[in-house]
């Protein structure tokens, strides 16, 4: 290579370089582009109302006099003869019957980490990838708020932390523990005496350890003699004192596992015709229930409407309540979430061939965003499935030269040509 060349070379390497910085520098400080990721977004259409829950109730009650145990939980359905509660002479009983049961459930635990099948089939590294499990297991039940089901998951949490530390400790030993639970058990035993009274259900029914002063007026007999004058003077405090219904209450039985919501509500938006089925969402349960409509009826405003809504599903959570806020959940749309501002208009020119090998030219204006590709702006095409003024959605996996998940939507820095 002669030194002619070689100089050439040297001179076009550095007019490479001071391109590619100049190229750096140029898009560090003068292409300012905002972006914004494309994440999975849901909608539904929503309309809320204070509802009234009508249940078929019947009030139970007892002589009134000594401590009661309850044996059974809110919302707990319960056969003929079964004993809701015990009456004991005095609440040192309940006590006695309280501690012992917190006994036991430990000594069941202790037994279930010493049985050796435990222990010998038990990994270090999978009990660790367990405890987490259940860790995150319950931080979403503490977010759910259902804190019966925290109970059993704590339990759990305590079986998989104290396998760990025997499997890992061969000198830990809970036998010594279990027999000392044990004489604990037999000694609080036998300081225990029978019930002075013993509270059975007469019928098959769901039980409910308080009483409102409703559950005469809130009946589904009565649902068609409902008004919204009446529904807006229910109040969830209630209305009954135990002296009103004579002797001491020991709670109601609900005769079906069917019961209704009844409110007033915009219908306009919703559509809802009778028959249909929807989704609820109540403040004091976790999770969505499925209602059915019974009846829809006007109150003479057109942004008004008086329903009825069926659900069969009865639970500790639905039974605490005589009124709250209720939301109707008419249908969920699911997309990518897509902001007005960064909507474009383009027009594409595309080639399409037909099952005989013919190839057609179309063009088509496409509405879509423009995403950051490197540092390269891109047209992506959005299929909208829902629209409002803010942002819409755009349908999931529409396919290619449509937009996806977590592209990098350009907001601001970009006209409407892609400039």
């Amino acid at each position: 290579m002669n030194e002619i060349t070689t100089r050439i070379l040297k001179f076009l390497l550095l007019v490479f370089a001071v391109v590619l910085a100049f190229s750096i520098f140029y898009h560090l400080f003068f292409t300012n582009y905002e972006t914004e990721n494309a994440i999975y977004y849901e909608v539904s259409d929503v309309s809320s109302f204070q509802g009234v829950y009508v249940r078929s109730e019947s009030i139970k009650t007892y002589s009134g006099t000594g401590a009661v145990r309850y044996c059974v939980n809110d919302g707990a359905k319960l056969g003929v003869g079964s004993v809701i509660a015990e009456v004991y002479s005095s609440p040192e009983q309940i006590d006695l019957r309280r501690r012992i049961a917190e006994k036991e459930d430990e000594i069941a635990m202790l037994e279930k980490i010493e049985n050796p099948g435990t222990s010998e089939n038990a990994q270090p590294a999978n009990l660790a990838s367990l405890i987490d499990e259940q860790y995150k297991a319950m931080i979403r039940l503490r977010e759910r708020q259902d804190y019966s089901a925290m109970s059993s998951a704590k339990q759990d949490m305590t079986v998989l932390m104290s396998t760990y530390e025997k499997v890992t400790d061969s000198g830990i030993d809970f036998n010594d523990r279990i027999v000392a639970l044990e004489d604990e058990v037999a000694r609080l035993n036998a300081q225990l005496s029978a019930p002075e009274e013993t509270i059975t259900t007469p019928e098959s029914a769901y039980f409910v350890s308080f009483v409102d002063g409703y559950e005469d007026i809130l009946s589904p007999e009565n649902l068609s003699g409902m008004t919204p004058d009446l529904i807006s003077t229910v109040s969830d405090d209630g209305t009954v004192s135990e002296e009103s219904v004579g002797g001491q209450i020991i709670g109601k039985l609900i005769k079906s596992y069917a019961w209704y919501i009844v409110g007033v509500f915009d219908n306009r938006k919703m559509r809802l015709s009778e028959g249909d089925t929807a989704t609820v969402r109540l403040e004091s349960v976790p999770q969505n229930l499925s209602v059915k409509v019974v009846s829809l009826y006007s109150t003479g405003d057109i942004g008004k409407t008086q329903g009825v809504f069926r659900c069969d599903e009865l639970t500790h959570d639905t039974v605490q309540h005589r009124t709250e806020r209720v939301q109707i959940i008419r249908e969920t749309v699911e997309g990518i979430r897509v902001p007005s501002s960064a909507i474009r208009f383009k027009t594409l020119t595309e080639e399409q061939t037909d099952e005989e090998g013919n190839v057609t030219t179309t063009t088509t204006d496409y509405k879509g965003v423009y995403v950051l590709v490197g540092e390269t702006p891109e047209f992506r095409k959005i299929d909208v499935v829902y629209e409002d003024d803010n942002y819409c959605l755009s349908r999931l996996d529409a396919g290619s030269g449509y937009i996806a998940l977590y592209d990098d939507i350009i907001v601001k820095g970009v006209m409407a040509d892609g400039e």
